[in-house]
């Protein structure tokens, strides 16, 4: 049996110069290049927990020019393996190759067996394969790898430069028969190993979010789900997660591709915080102003109507947005006018990427304001007709929550090299979109939408909340407009509203009943709930208890 040194091989016929032709035929013969895999960096959490590493596994491998009878090598190879055995014959009948790939990263138990039977011309060796030890945890965050560990998806195709590291190589003399001549030429260039990933991600808090997400998405029986956890003030990514249902009887589970980022939905009723904060930053009104709302309303060609009918009413700006008035937000985002409600979208973030550079991510969709018609006041104020992803959304609450500055999201925290030396990442600096005075008041605002709005079952125990329910019809990815009866379900906000320290969005894809203060809203509590006890966030000495949840059907 082929000995070898235990590291990925590929065999190069070398030129060596020589005086003597004979002498340098027959060196170039006996030295091969043994190509040294680096091994791939690790991944871990921001407290240190591994998610993701590069462990060792066997693979069998043969060199034709070695293997006498390829048709008996493969009878005797073939149960062992798994493979059949015209197809290793074929592989071990290879002509002009001195490697050939006959099973790929097999278990210890395989490579005994192969090592047993003694075949001249088969050989293991060690490669990397690519391990997560918490399973499928932030498996839509962290992506995946090939086979020869080069990433496909996620940070690991992201980061695949970094991770990867560099090959080394390893000139060895062999004999005729194929081995290692112990005293023969050798040259080494080691493999440098790939450096690693310190991530934002809460490996805790993760698994939480997932469960309480997959738990909702079964009892709602939605088609998936996404939540993000996030911190205002430096804009880490604490957890992230997407979840589909799962067929039959069969749980949730985590989805390959992430969906908070490279997947959309018109926001609804979430994106009004984006109309009210430009109505309040303008000067167009303040949130104890007034003003008389009907249940229906005219803009051009298109009716626009509240949740549920009512008689025309007087609501303070605070109560259009604790009530979630469509009429009234409507209203409000006329006198503002369209240009400046285009304009607040985009200082906000909608309508481009959130800088996280992460495989796939979607901008979103803003229309330009030229191709505006004129319902479009409308639609746009109140979240239909844009489409976010929901980083973007979480984004926007993260501005208020942050006194008005945007703050870019983080998922990487810091890189360590091979030398062991971690270089913490950049964060980016703020960005004001609205002023102090305007989040203050938008924060009382949101929280009052928790205390006694369509809000209140996100209320946490001992915590005030500041958050937004949003539903919004689902558009036909066959025909232009909505699926018949397809919602999404979104609640997203802050917590505590003195000292933001979580911000946090779910959302739901159409779950029943489908309201977003019904199905999502309870969801935030549990994350908030479950992250607050987690990181140790005492409630201010100040907050007062969250009041009692009124009895009033909750319709956003």
């Amino acid at each position: 049996m082929v000995a070898f040194l235990g590291v990925t091989v590929r065999l190069v016929d070398l030129q060596v110069v020589a005086p003597d032709a004979h002498v340098e035929r027959g060196v170039a013969q006996r030295l091969r290049t043994v190509e040294l895999p680096a091994l791939r960096g690790s991944i871990f959490d921001r407290n240190g927990q591994e998610l993701a590493l590069a462990v060792r596994q066997h693979s069998v491998w043969g060199d034709p020019a070695l293997v006498g009878d390829p048709a008996a090598h493969a009878a005797a190879l073939a149960p062992v393996l798994g493979v059949g055995k015209s197809e290793l014959r074929q592989r071990l009948s290879s002509e002009g190759s001195r490697f050939v790939y006959l099973a790929r990263q097999v278990d210890g138990e395989t490579a005994a067996a192969v090592e047993a039977l003694g075949l001249d011309g088969v050989a293991l060796l060690d490669e990397p394969r690519r391990f997560r030890p918490a399973g499928d945890l932030a498996l839509s965050v962290l992506g995946d790898v090939d086979i020869d560990s080069r990433g496909l998806s996620g940070l690991e195709r992201q980061y695949d430069e970094r991770l990867s590291g560099e090959t080394g190589k390893l000139l060895v003399e062999k004999g005729s028969d194929g081995r290692t001549i112990v005293a023969g030429e050798r040259r080494l260039e080691p493999a440098t190993r790939g450096e690693d990933l310190v991530l934002t991600i809460d490996r805790s808090l993760q698994y939480g979010v997932e469960q309480a997400l997959a738990a909702q998405v079964t009892e709602t029986g939605a088609e998936g789900g996404t939540a993000v956890v996030m911190v205002p003030g430096s804009g880490e990514v604490l957890a992230m997660a997407s979840v589909v249902a799962g067929e039959g009887d069969e749980p949730p589970r985590p989805t390959a591709d992430n969906a908070a980022l490279t997947s959309v939905f018109e926001p609804g009723s979430t994106s009004k915080v984006v109309t009210l904060s430009g109505v309040l930053e303008e000067g167009v009104a303040a949130p104890e102003d007034t003003l008389s709302v009907a249940d229906k309303l005219q803009v051009g060609s298109k009716r626009f109507s509240d949740s549920s009918p009512h008689p025309t009413q007087t609501m303070s700006v605070s109560e259009v947005l604790a009530q979630s008035s469509n009429v009234g937000t409507i209203t409000l985002a006329q006198r503002l006018g369209g240009e400046r409600v285009d304009g607040y979208l985009r200082r906000f973030g909608f309508g481009q990427k959130t800088g996280l550079g992460f495989p796939g991510e979607t901008a979103g969709l803003v229309p330009d304001y030229d191709d505006w018609a004129t319902p479009s006041i409308g639609s746009i104020s109140i979240g239909q007709g844009v489409a976010v992803n929901a980083v973007q959304m979480l984004g926007a609450f993260n501005t208020i929550a942050n006194g008005g500055v945007h703050v870019a999201p983080r998922l990487v925290r810091s890189v360590i090299d091979p030398q062991g030396t971690e270089r913490p990442t950049g964060a980016g600096g703020g960005e004001r979109v609205i002023s102090e005075a305007t989040a203050g008041a938008m924060k009382d605002m949101l929280a009052q939408a928790v205390v006694d709005g369509t809000g209140t079952r996100a209320q946490v125990e001992g915590y005030r909340v500041a958050g937004k329910t949003g539903t919004a019809r689902k558009p036909s990815t066959e025909v232009r407009g909505y699926e018949p009866g397809a919602y999404m379900g979104v609640f997203a906000g802050f917590v505590p509203v003195e000292d933001p320290q979580l911000s946090i969005i779910v959302v739901l894809d159409e779950p029943h009943p489908y309201y977003g203060g019904v199905v999502a809203a309870p969801v935030f509590a549990d994350i908030a709930e479950y992250g607050l006890r987690l990181l140790r966030i005492p409630p201010p000495a100040e907050a007062p208890p969250p009041a009692p949840a009124p009895d009033v059907p909750v319709t956003d």
